[in-house]
């Protein structure tokens, strides 16, 4: 989607855009690959500009709470980031950066071109069916891969990124689709935070899923791993009062849902490497 050609044929017949699309993953993708990350400026700015000639009604662009400045970020014990957090800004390199230029083209369409630009600011969300090896998956589904590895092979052992300290709020994706929905047909065109408010260390995340798999592992820290920033949560004040609900499902519901799914991946990783050594 970053080649105006392509992102013109998208848009042919369309009346509302989403663009949901980013060179990205977890913590230790976007600190690792920040060039690559950055390059997904090339797929808001020829997309979007797509929908404009396309006649496209609505435009709605994933942004990100990597938008916000990490300077209000130093901290686990975070005070809930509100949208005029972003600036001044000194958004994370790399992926933040490309975040917070996006929808500053989103804005300028909208200003000078009338164009129905809507924008969010996801907070960590997450869901089954996604990325959940190989380097690009986010804290919940490494964390659930983590435990289930350990569960079935009886090495009860865990090594978790950073201190475990770090605070998070993490948004199940059934809560962040119907908040894009809720987004995209109001009037509201500034960013605006969607995620949950509820604030968890990363070792109450993996309190969480030992408890949902039945199982208590060892655990080791490995603090030369990317962590990203030590807080991070969503004020939810501005989405509540312009749509009249906010993301609630509990992490425990949703961790409950992801766990079984990747145990289920887990296994039948291992029953296919059982069978490739028999």
């Amino acid at each position: 989607m970053s080649i105006p050609g392509n992102c013109r044929r998208a848009c042919e017949g369309m009346t509302e855009i989403y663009n949901l699309a980013a060179d990205m993953g977890g913590i230790g993708f976007i600190e690792r690959f920040r060039v690559e990350c950055m390059r997904s400026v090339l797929i808001n700015t020829n997309l979007l500009d797509a929908a404009y000639h396309a006649g496209c009604n609505r435009y709605f662009f994933s942004s990100s709470a990597c938008a916000y400045s990490t300077l209000r970020q130093q901290d686990p014990n975070i005070v809930s980031l509100k949208e005029s957090d972003a600036y001044p800004a000194m958004a994370e390199r790399g992926y933040g950066w490309e975040k917070i230029y996006s929808e500053m083209v989103c804005h300028e369409y909208l200003v000078e071109r009338g164009m129905n630009t809507r924008v969010a600011r996801f907070h960590n969300v997450y869901g089954h069916h996604g990325e959940w090896k190989g380097g690009r998956e986010k804290a919940p589904a490494a964390i659930c891969r983590k435990v289930a590895e350990a569960k079935l092979s009886g090495n009860h052992h865990i090594n978790i990124w950073g201190d475990g300290n770090q605070t998070r709020s993490f948004c199940w994706i059934d809560d962040c689709i119907r908040g894009i929905q809720s987004i995209m047909d109001g009037d509201y065109a500034d960013p605006v935070n969607l995620g949950s408010s509820e604030l968890v260390t990363i070792n109450q995340l993996v309190d969480i899923v030992e408890e949902i798999a039945g199982v208590k592992l060892t655990r080791s820290y490995d603090l030369s791993a990317p962590k990203g920033v030590a807080g991070r949560n969503s004020d939810n004040t501005e989405f509540r009062r312009r749509y009249g609900w906010e993301p609630s499902l509990s992490l425990r519901d949703g961790l409950a849902t992801l766990y079984v799914w990747i145990e289920d991946q887990v296994r039948k990783g291992l029953t296919i490497n059982e069978k490739e050594r028999s």
